[in-house]
């Protein structure tokens, strides 16, 4: 395994290490604009919910690895403290990225980008009209984290109007995963897109006590057919099933022909056994491989 000492990278090697590393990561589109009224929009990967209640996202606008300025955006927040969160999904990501521009100061990037500029009801900053969730914050705070180059500076930005097109909304009238086609940056020039096909569920844990994957028999902790997230859902389990359960699954088609094509072969009849309890667990039947894991 490679070890760095981060105080032996220069600030340009230890920020493509991390970026490409803590990934991916969501993107603040953010609209802002300076005392003298010129509009500033700017992408940010530095980003996320911090909390709810209040309402709180922070993005950072770091300062510049290769000569230590700032960026139009925290300067303007400094003047002005609104800002609009404008959320970044596929239809949009080369004109955001058309966005970072590094154009001279009073430049709208709306214009140069070719976004349309909505009016916000209760802050200065524009909309992305193209976005399909917005966001009109306050500034509630800017943390500056440093002097040198790559150093951040924390804006908490308090939500306080949220707009979301109708389109991306399922019938409950709320955000359908699926249908707000969202990107995220990696490392360098990559980026990834959550598509139907990349989404899964992962159930959280019970609000009692899962069984824990310590629990499990070692036969099943040491499977060399289990991956570490089929142990993760074997352990979310809440009991163990009854012996009666159990037995009850010597009847099951798939376990009938398992033991009979093994008889007298234990090694292989745990592996299909094994083999078997991963295909329920693909399948979401996770206390049905339980059981199989327990004959």
């Amino acid at each position: 395994m490679l070890t760095l000492d981060t105080s032996e990278l220069s600030p340009a090697q230890l920020q493509n290490y991390m970026q490409y590393a803590i990934a991916p990561r969501p993107i603040c589109f953010a609209s802002t604009i300076d005392a003298a009224g010129n509009i500033n929009l700017s992408p940010f990967s530095f980003f996320n919910m911090f909390s709810t209640n209040p309402p709180l996202c922070v993005f950072s606008p770091a300062r510049r690895v290769r000569d230590n300025t700032t960026k139009h955006t925290l300067e303007n927040v400094l003047e002005v403290k609104e800002c609009v969160i404008n959320i970044v999904n596929y239809a949009m990501v080369q004109q955001t990225s058309l966005a970072s521009t590094e154009y001279a100061k009073g430049t709208n990037e709306f214009e140069k980008a070719g976004f349309t500029m909505l009016p916000a009801q209760l802050v200065r900053p524009p909309r992305v009209a193209e976005a399909p969730v917005q966001m009109e914050c306050t500034v509630k705070e800017v943390i500056h984290l440093g002097d040198n180059p790559g150093a951040g500076n924390l804006i908490l930005a308090e939500v306080k109007l949220i707009h979301i097109k109708e389109e991306i909304l399922d019938t409950e009238g709320k955000i359908d995963q699926a249908k707000i086609d969202l990107v995220a940056r990696l490392g360098g020039d990559w980026y990834c897109r959550v598509t139907p096909e990349s989404l899964f569920k992962v159930t959280k844990p019970l609000t009692t006590l899962g069984l824990g994957v310590d629990a499990l028999p070692k036969a099943v902790r040491n499977s060399k057919v289990l991956t570490g997230n089929d142990l993760g859902m074997l352990g979310n389990i809440e009991q163990f099933p009854s012996d009666e359960e159990i037995d009850a699954a010597y009847t099951w088609p798939q376990v009938k022909e398992i033991l009979d094509a093994t008889i007298g072969d234990s090694g292989n009849r745990e592996r299909e056994f094994h083999e078997l309890a991963r295909q329920l667990l693909n399948e979401g039947k996770v206390n049905e491989a339980l059981k199989v894991l327990l004959l």
